[in-house]
């Protein structure tokens, strides 16, 4: 199933991450499996980002006019060697969302709770908005 997925950050003016398509195996039926399939593809992706790397590296003609509209243009390189856990990383994701660390909407409708049912068809958006934390004192 493909559906689109987007990162804004509240503080920032433009998205983080543009709009991009996500190819799911399976149908999620709850916002918990959602971001459970999401966050563990990321890993994956992560975990091949850091053991692909070429002699002489370059960037194409497309590769940069992509990377210049999603707002970053570079090699892409991966300088830290640590290996993710793919169940810690979910359980730290969960743990934000449930912290009130980001919202995510389907359709644009909220959806509040992980357990909470959500019926995904071919081509939806999802979008994560990550919440900005404001310093200073109360008085």
């Amino acid at each position: 199933m493909l559906i689109y997925i987007t990162v804004k950050s509240l503080g920032r003016r433009k998205n983080w991450l543009t709009r991009q398509p996500l190819q799911l195996t399976d149908t999620p039926g709850t916002l918990r499996e959602l971001i459970t399939c999401i966050v563990e593809q990321n890993v994956r992706q992560f975990r091949e980002k850091q053991t692909d790397t070429s002699f002489i590296p370059y960037l194409t003609t497309d590769t940069i006019e992509e990377q210049a509209h999603a707002g970053k243009v570079g090699f892409e390189a991966v300088r830290d060697d640590r290996v993710p856990e793919e169940q810690q990383a979910v359980e730290t994701a969960l743990l934000a969302f449930e912290d009130g660390l980001y919202k995510v909407f389907l359709r644009e409708q909220e959806v509040t709770g992980l357990e909470e049912q959500i019926q995904l068809a071919e081509g939806d958006e999802a979008a994560f908005i990550r919440l900005t934390m404001l310093a200073g004192r109360m008085w």
